[in-house]
C-alpha cells in the first residue's frame, strides 16, 4: 500500500489499539491522517478468519463512508482470507431481512440504522464481538445525531458478548458536550484529544473571496473556479441545502459547465453512480450538501469551496466549527496541499467567518479582488497548487 512511516495518530494509537488488554480509545486527529488505516488494521488484527460469524463491526454515518472504510478493509484484508458485510439500505434490490441469510461475514460496516435492523431481526450476530468502531465518533453520539441507535447497538454488543468488545471511537473533531459525553462512555479506556487552536489544517490555505451579489459568487465558479480548477486536480463545492445544490448545478449545466451534484434526496443508486464517478476521476468538479463534509476520501480533491458557510441548524446565525473543519479537510489529505475558498455576500456572511476566524484563532487572508485572475493565480501560487 506504498506507506512509508506511520503518521503520527498510526503512531500512537496502533500499539494501544492492538495490545492486549484491548483498551477501548477515544482517538481525535486531523482530516486526512490516516485514521481509518488505524482501525481497519484494527479490526483485521482482532478476527479470526476460520470462524464464519461477524467478530468486528465498523458503524459510520453515510453510506458513502461505509462504502469507503470497506474499500479500505478489502485492500489491507486482501491476503487474510477475512471477507466484510456491507449492511447499508439498498432500495433497488430491496429483499426483507427476514428472508435473507444470517450473516456469516467476520467484519460488518454499515449504517446504524440497517445495522439495527439487521440485529433486530436475529440475522447478525453479536456474541463474539471483539471490537466495535464509531467514525465520525462526534456526530454518531450527538443529540443531534444517531446516539440512540449508536447507543443501543452498543449496549447490545457489550450485553451479548462473551468475550468483552473493545470500542473505538475515531473523529477529526469532539465538541465539548459530545467530549464529555463520550468520557462518560468511555471511562477507563485511553483519550487522545487535539487542542482547538491545533485543528486548523496547516496544508490547507483558506482564503475569504468578497463577492458582490449571489450571482457574483456563480460567475467565481464559472470564470475562476472552472479555469483555474481544471489546472490543480478536482473540486468540490459545499452549499447548504438540497435546494441549493439542485439549483446550482442547474444553472451551471445549462451554460455548458460540466459538473455533477450529489445530496440526500437522490435516490440510492444514483448517488453511487455520481460518486463513484466523481472517485474515478470521470467529473472533475462536485456539488454536495454536507452529505459528503465527513470523511469522504479523494486525494485528487485539491480545492474545496464554500459556497455557503456552514451554518448550525437551530442556530442559523452561528456557524458550524466542526463542519467547517470538516469541509476544508476534503483536502490536504495526508499531508498534501489543498486551498479552500469561502464565498461572502452578506454581513451575514462577513459575521459568519469572522466567528470562524475567532474559534480557529487564525485570520483568513482575502482575495484582493473577485474579478482578477491574478488574484486567484497568486492565491493558488500561495497554496503550492500552481
Amino acid at each position: 500500500m506504498r506507506f512509508q512511516s506511520p503518521s503520527k495518530i498510526q503512531a500512537i494509537s496502533l500499539p494501544m489499539i492492538l495490545t492486549p488488554p484491548y483498551k477501548d480509545l477515544v482517538a481525535q486527529a486531523h482530516n486526512g491522517s490516516g485514521k481509518t488505516t488505524c482501525f481497519v488494521l484494527g479490526m483485521l488484527s482482532r478476527v479470526d478468519p476460520n470462524k464464519k460469524l461477524p467478530q468486528a463491526m465498523c458503524i459510520c454515518p453515510t453510506r458513502e463512508l461505509a462504502h469507503q472504510n470497506q474499500a479500505v478493509l478489502l485492500k489491507m484484508g486482501k491476503f487474510t482470507g477475512i471477507t466484510s458485510f456491507l449492511a447499508i439500505a439498498d432500495s433497488a434490490n430491496y429483499v426483507p431481512i427476514s428472508k435473507l441469510p444470517p450473516v456469516t461475514d467476520q467484519v460488518v460496516i454499515g449504517t446504524p440504522g440497517t445495522i439495527k435492523k439487521w440485529t433486530s431481526a436475529r440475522k447478525l450476530s453479536t456474541r463474539e464481538m471483539k471490537i466495535l468502531v464509531f467514525d465520525e465518533a462526534d456526530h454518531m453520539l450527538a443529540e443531534d445525531g444517531f446516539r440512540d441507535d449508536s447507543l443501543r447497538i452498543m449496549k447490545e454488543i457489550q450485553s451479548s458478548s462473551t468475550l468483552g468488545c473493545q470500542v473505538l471511537l475515531f473523529s477529526a473533531t469532539f465538541n465539548d458536550v459530545v467530549k464529555a459525553f463520550v468520557s462518560r462512555v468511555v471511562k477507563d479506556g485511553n483519550q487522545i484529544f487535539v487542542k482547538k487552536e491545533e485543528l486548523t489544517l496547516d496544508k490547507v490555505k483558506q482564503y475569504k473571496v468578497n463577492c458582490p451579489d449571489e450571482l457574483a459568487k456563480i460567475e467565481v465558479i464559472k470564470d475562476k473556479i472552472f479555469e483555474f480548477g481544471q489546472k490543480v486536480g478536482q473540486t468540490i463545492i459545499f452549499v447548504q441545502t438540497r435546494n441549493s445544490a439542485r439549483m446550482l448545478h442547474q444553472t451551471l449545466s445549462k451554460d455548458g459547465y460540466e459538473c455533477t451534484a450529489v445530496q440526500g434526496a437522490l435516490k440510492q443508486e444514483d448517488r453511487d453512480k455520481i460518486i463513484k464517478e466523481f472517485k474515478d476521476g470521470i467529473t472533475k468538479v462536485l456539488i454536495t450538501t454536507d452529505l459528503l463534509a465527513r470523511g469522504f476520501d479523494q486525494s485528487q480533491v485539491n480545492l474545496v469551496i464554500n459556497f455557503d458557510l456552514p451554518v448550525k441548524h437551530d442556530f442559523p446565525s452561528e456557524p458550524d466549527h466542526e463542519v467547517y473543519l470538516h469541509r476544508i479537510g476534503r483536502t490536504g489529505r495526508f499531508g498534501r496541499k489543498g486551498a479552500a475558498f469561502n464565498l461572502l455576500c452578506s454581513d451575514r456572511d462577513r459575521m459568519l467567518v469572522q466567528k470562524i476566524e475567532r474559534h480557529f484563532n487564525h485570520i483568513i487572508p482575502e482575495v484582493e479582488d473577485w474579478q482578477s485572475d491574478e488574484a486567484f493565480e497568486k492565491a493558488l501560487k500561495d497554496a503550492g497548487l500552481l
